[in-house]
C-alpha cells in the first residue's frame, strides 16, 4: 500500500510491504533550508487499533547521533530521531508488523545539535497499513506472499542482541534464529505443513531442489507424508549430493525423494508445488535454498502464488524435469512452448503471469541468450527507478543496458564487489547507484558495534535474484525467482521465473526489502573502501551541525536530489 499526503510545510509519502514501511519527503518551500538551524526531521511511529485510535506511539530511531550528545549511551545504541534527527529525506520503518495500521508524523527538528525539538507545527501526517500474508488461496486474482529473511546478520542490530552466541542451526526456535529467518523458515515449514492437516490425504506436493539440506525442513515433509499427503521430491545429485543426501538419511525420507537426472548445467530450482485433490493450487518459488544459510544466513526471498494457471504450469515443468528420458534438447524446446520469451522491446502481459522456465535458450557462441537480452530490456526500460539485485556475475547484457544517460534511476546492489574496471564501467551512467555487500568492523565508526555474520554462507550476502522496474509506478514490473541473470542460467540449468506486471502490493513489498537491503549495505560498502584506500574520516559516523554541511547535496543536481524526487513521487 502507498499513500502520499501534501501538508503545507512537508509532502510525505509512506510506501508498505509486509515488514517495512519506506518513508520519503519533500520541503514545499526550499527555502526551509536556508540557513544553518534546520537539523534534520523527526518521524513518529503510531499504531491504530482497529477503530481509529492510537494503541502505541513512539519516535523512530536510528545509530547516527551528534558527537557529544547523550555520551551516556553505549555505542550502537539506537537514538530517538527527535533528538538526533535524519539528515535525509528518505528513511525507512523496519519494525512495522504485517497487517497493521500506522500514523507516520514527519517533520523538520529545528536549533543547534545541543538543543534541537521537533517543530510539531510543520509535522505531515501520512497513515498506510502493512500487508497481511493470505491464509488460503485466493479467489479470482492470484494471491501473492512474499517472505525475505532478515538477510543481514551483518548489522547493529544483530550485534546488540546476540553479541557472543554463534546461531545455532538445529533450533529454528530460538530467538537468535527467529530473528535471522524473520518468518521464512516459519511460511516454508507452513506451506508443506497445510498438507499435513487432518484432511492430508487430500493433498500432496511436489518438489524440485537444488540444496536440500535442513534437517528441519525435511521432517516437515516426512510429517505431511506420514499424515497421508502424496509427497514426491526431486533433488539436486551433482554438486550437493552427499550433503543432501547425508539430510534425507537423517529425516528418513528416502522413500519421498529421487535424485535428478544429471546432465549440463546445474538443477538450480527451489520450488514446491500444493495439490489438492491432485490439482495444484499453490507454488512456493523464489531463491531460498533448503539450507541453513539460505533460510537464515544470506538474503533470500520466498514467493508464493495462490494460483491454479501458475501452478499448473509449475506442475508440468516438474513433470519435464522429473522424467526418466529428460535430455535438453526436447527440454528447452518444451519450456519455450510453454511460455515463449517475447519479442526484443515487448512489454510483459499486463493481465497474466508470466513463467520462464529453464534451460530454454541454445547455447550459440558468440551470441546473447534471447530471454537475457529481454530481461536487459526491461531495465533499460525503467523511465524512472529500476532496483536489482546481483548474487554473482553481472551479465556483459546488463553493464549494456546501462550505458548512456538514461534518466531513470538505477540501484544495483552486489554479493562482492566487481574488479575496478568494470565497476568504472558501471558507474559511467550518472543515474546508476551500487551497492556491495559488507559489515563493519570493529573499529570503523566511533559509537557503532563491530559485526559479524552467522558463518553459514560462502556467497556471504546477497543470494536473492530480482529485477524491479519502475516500482513506485502504477503499472510496475517485478521479475523474481532462481536464475542469477546469467547466461547458463537460461541456457544450461533448470531455473524459474515470474514475470509480475502491474501489482502494485507485489512490488511495494519487494522496493521496500529491496531498499532496506541495499541501503543496509550502501554505508558499509563506502566505509569499506574508505578502510581499503587507507582514508578514514573520524566524523563520518556522526550527524552534521549545520544545515549547509548535509541538505544542499539534496537539491543540486545529482543523485540525491533524484532520489528525493522520485521517491516522493513529484515532477
Amino acid at each position: 500500500m502507498r499513500q502520499r499526503v501534501d501538508g503545507s510545510h512537508l509532502i510525505a509519502r509512506a510506501i508498505a510491504g509486509t515488514h517495512v514501511v519506506t518513508l520519503a519527503w519533500d520541503l514545499v518551500d526550499r527555502s526551509a533550508v536556508d540557513g544553518d538551524d534546520l537539523m534534520g526531521f523527526a518521524i513518529e511511529r503510531s499504531r491504530l487499533a482497529p477503530d481509529g485510535t492510537s494503541a502505541g506511539t513512539h519516535w523512530l530511531t536510528g545509530i547516527k547521533r551528534f558527537r557529544d550528545k547523550d555520551p551516556e549511551l553505549e555505542a550502537g545504541t539506537p537514538v530517538p530521531t527527535s533528538r538526533h534527527p535524519i539528515q535525509s529525506f528518505q528513511w525507512a520503518d523496519y519494525t512495522a508488523e504485517p497487517g497493521r495500521k500506522y500514523e507516520y508524523r514527519v517533520m523538520p527538528v529545528r536549533g543547534t545539535p545541543e538543543d534541537c525539538a521537533p517543530v510539531e507545527p510543520e509535522a505531515t501526517v501520512v497513515a498506510v497499513a502493512t500487508e497481511r500474508p493470505a491464509s488460503a488461496p485466493g479467489e479470482g486474482e492470484p494471491r501473492h506472499d512474499v517472505f525475505f529473511n532478515r538477510g543481514v546478520a551483518g548489522s547493529q542490530g544483530y550485534a546488540r542482541l546476540f553479541p557472543d552466541a554463534a546461531p545455532d542451526q538445529d533450533r529454528p526456535d530460538s530467538d537468535q534464529m527467529k530473528w535471522l529467518s524473520r518468518g521464512l523458515f516459519e511460511a516454508l515449514t507452513d506451506f508443506i505443513g497445510r498438507a499435513a492437516g487432518e484432511d492430508a490425504g487430500d493433498y500432496g506436493l511436489r518438489a524440485m531442489l537444488y540444496e536440500f539440506r535442513y534437517g528441519p525442513v525435511g521432517l516437515a515433509f516426512r510429517r505431511a507424508a506420514d499424515a497421508g499427503a502424496d509427497v514426491d521430491i526431486r533433488y539436486e545429485a551433482q554438486t550437493y549430493r552427499e550433503d543432501n543426501e547425508d539430510m534425507i538419511g537423517g529425516a528418513g525420507i528416502g522413500d519421498l525423494c529421487s535424485p535428478q537426472r544429471s546432465r549440463a548445467g546445474i538443477r538450480h530450482n527451489k520450488f514446491i508445488v500444493l495439490l489438492h485433490h491432485g490439482e495444484p493450487i499453490a507454488v512456493w518459488t523464489g531463491s531460498t535454498n533448503i539450507s541453513p544459510g539460505g533460510i537464515f544466513g544470506h538474503s533470500n526471498v520466498g514467493h508464493v502464488v495462490h494460483d491454479r494457471e501458475v501452478a499448473r504450469r509449475y506442475l508440468e515443468y516438474w513433470g519435464r524435469l522429473a522424467a526418466d528420458d529428460v535430455t535438453a534438447a526436447p527440454l528447452r524446446a518444451a519450456n519455450v512452448a510453454a511460455e515463449p520469451t517475447p519479442a526484443p522491446g515487448e512489454a510483459p502481459p499486463a493481465g497474466r503471469i508470466m513463467t520462464l522456465f529453464s534451460p530454454r535458450d541454445p547455447k550459440d557462441p558468440g551470441t546473447t541468450s534471447p530471454t537475457l537480452a529481454w530481461y536487459a530490456g526491461l531495465l533499460r526500460s525503467a523511465t524512472r527507478l529500476a532496483c536489482m539485485t546481483v548474487a554473482f556475475n553481472f551479465d556483459p547484457v546488463f553493464q549494456e543496458a546501462l550505458r548512456g544517460e538514461a534518466d531513470a534511476l538505477s540501484y544495483l546492489v552486489f554479493d562482492k564487489a566487481m574488479e575496478q574496471q568494470r565497476e568504472t564501467e558501471v558507474r559511467r551512467n550518472r543515474n546508476t547507484v551500487l551497492a556491495v555487500g559488507g559489515m563493519l568492523e570493529e573499529d570503523d565508526f566511533e559509537l557503532f558495534l563491530g559485526e559479524r555474520l552467522t558463518g553459514f554462507n560462502r556467497n556471504r550476502y546477497i543470494h536473492d535474484k530480482f529485477l524491479l522496474v519502475d516500482p513506485l509506478s502504477d503499472d510496475p514490473i517485478v521479475v523474481t525467482g532462481s536464475a542469477n541473470f546469467s547466461e547458463p542460467s537460461q541456457e544450461t540449468n533448470d531455473e524459474n521465473m515470474l514475470v509480475i506486471r502491474g501489482n502494485t502490493r507485489v512490488a511495494d513489498i519487494y522496493f521496500g526489502e529491496f531498499m532496506r537491503i541495499f541501503d543496509h549495505h550502501y554505508s558499509r560498502y563506502i566505509v569499506g573502501r574508505m578502510r581499503d584506500e587507507g582514508s578514514h574520516d573520524p566524523d563520518a559516523g556522526f550527524l552534521k551541525r549545520k544545515t549547509s554541511d548535509w541538505a544542499p547535496g539534496h537539491f543540486r543536481s545529482g543523485l540525491k536530489s533524484k532520489r528525493r524526487r522520485v521517491f516522493v513521487d513529484a515532477a
